[in-house]
């Protein structure tokens, strides 16, 4: 029996030894190593102060407290009178950044260095020396800073087009403020689109980041910058594998705008934009859902003065294909102000290519439009989508703050259009990809609908227009 568990053990070996020396003899990892000995040196730490107030604090800002008390001495001898005033104190954050030029400019985050009052910078042989802020720009959280010195050790600048997904990165940083610290991962998507960032297409990466590594240096195999790290995704507030950076090619583009002019100019479209749903695809023909459904054009803007319309679909911005509605934006920031570029869109199910002359982006998009005044004020049954609508009065305009033309729903009941997602207050603004000006019109409309098909209805709402998908069942026809 001894022997049999011996033959055993021994065939066992056979099997599995040439497997591992085959994994190890084939194993590639990357040599971070030599990354950080060439990069280390021109990362620096950022610590800024900020001068908070805070309402002072006194016996009279404690409810309840009756007069004369025990506790109401206690309290006045430790709080004092309180009443009106303000006590100040230094609130302080940490940071990172990196040496971009040997006499002294270096980058970070916009957000490590807002609102700071001192930015003290410690470089690697532990000098610390006040910054200077030149520039910084919220959008693209990017911010460039100088510092009085000269022959410092400067970061190589890489090329963050050229990254790959799966491709190995090094970051270094000062994770609560601990000076230098190395972590490594790998590149887990491109050109990634954050709701709060629509002008950043991030590097993702599964890099631990960790509050004080916001504005340090993520590096390639070759020891060069390739990307400004920035945010992570967490619900403890902590690192859990999802961390975004802003590439490289982008944040010196800021810089040397900021360097230049103090401010960045971005390119600007003026559209307001949403995803294609699988059901909006349906709606428009479409064999898939890709690019960016148009749901309003602002007046003056670029994309009016070239042609755009409300319910075109932006399949391709400069010969760039859009998958997603998202991926527009950081396209439009990157064009020149003043360049035309080709923009292909779907519009009544044909393609249709419009020259487009890019502006610069303002710093608030205002939407302006006339729009006509209707008497009938009285709400309107629609029994196939069961809801009740009636045209914009004036007091109704007034009240909701519209602008242009359209319906208003006032009753809504389980129907088809509720099932679209069709609230009570909505101005719905098209049907079928057909402008609405009034009750009849829509009744004439909605009377024609297509059974068993999604239909597309533009919703105008306080919070701006959205496209939704409506689809009548055969029964309810």
């Amino acid at each position: 029996m001894r022997s049999l568990k011996i033959s055993y053990l021994i065939v066992f070996a056979a099997l599995v030894l040439p497997v591992t020396g085959t994994v190890h003899a084939n194993s590639s990892l990357p040599d971070v190593v030599s990354v950080v000995e060439k990069s280390s040196a021109s990362v620096v730490n950022i610590s800024t102060t900020q001068k908070v107030k805070r309402k002072r604090l006194g016996s009279r800002d404690i409810p309840n407290l009756p007069e004369g008390t025990p506790f109401d001495d206690f309290f006045k001898r430790f709080l004092g009178e309180g009443g009106e005033g303000f006590d100040e104190y230094d609130s302080k954050s940490l940071g990172s950044g990196f040496i971009i030029s040997s006499d002294g400019y270096l980058l970070t985050n916009n957000h490590v260095i807002k609102d700071a009052d001192e930015i003290v910078v410690r470089l690697s042989d532990r000098r610390e020396l006040t910054a200077e802020i030149i520039g910084a720009d919220e959008r693209s959280d990017v911010a460039l800073l100088k510092i009085e010195a000269k022959g410092l050790p400067v970061a190589k600048i890489g090329d963050s087009n050229k990254l790959k997904v799966g491709e190995w990165v090094v970051a270094i940083g000062s994770p609560f403020d601990f000076d230098h610290t190395v972590t490594a991962g790998i590149v887990s998507a491109l050109s990634r689109n954050l709701p709060s960032e629509n002008y950043v297409p991030f590097i993702q990466t599964d890099v631990a980041i960790n509050p004080g590594n916001s504005g340090g240096p993520l590096l390639n195999m070759a020891g060069e910058v390739v990307g400004v790290n920035a945010q992570i995704y967490s619900r403890t507030g902590g690192f859990m594998g999802l961390s975004f950076t802003i590439p490289i090619d982008l944040a010196m583009g800021v810089a040397d705008q900021l360097k230049s002019k103090g401010h960045v100019s971005r390119g600007w479209l003026g559209v307001y934009i949403q995803d294609v749903t699988r059901e909006l695809a349906e709606s428009f023909d479409m064999d898939k859902p890709e690019g960016a459904l148009v749901s309003q054009v602002i007046e003056g803007s670029p994309a009016e003065k070239a042609g755009f319309k409300v319910g075109d679909i932006v399949l391709k911005f400069n010969g760039k294909t859009l998958i997603n509605s998202s991926a527009l934006p950081p396209m439009v920031g990157v064009i020149p102000v003043g360049e035309e570029v080709s923009v292909l869109v779907l519009r009544d199910g044909k393609q249709i290519k419009l020259p487009t002359v890019i502006a610069e982006l303002p710093n608030e998009d205002k939407v302006i439009s006339d729009s006509g005044e209707k008497n009938d004020d009285q709400p309107i049954d629609v029994d196939r989508l069961n809801i009740s609508i009636q045209n914009i009065t004036p007091e109704i305009r007034d009240e909701l703050d519209l602008t242009g033309e359209g319906v208003v729903v006032a009753i809504i009941e389980s129907g088809p259009a509720k099932r679209a997602g069709i609230r009570t207050g909505d101005i719905i603004v098209k049907l079928n990809n057909q402008q609405i000006t009034d009750t009849s019109q829509f009744l004439e409309i909605a009377a024609k609908l297509p059974a068993d098909k999604n239909i597309s209805v533009l919703i105008q709402r306080p919070a701006g227009p959205v496209f939704l998908a409506l689809k009548i069942e055969d029964e309810e026809n």
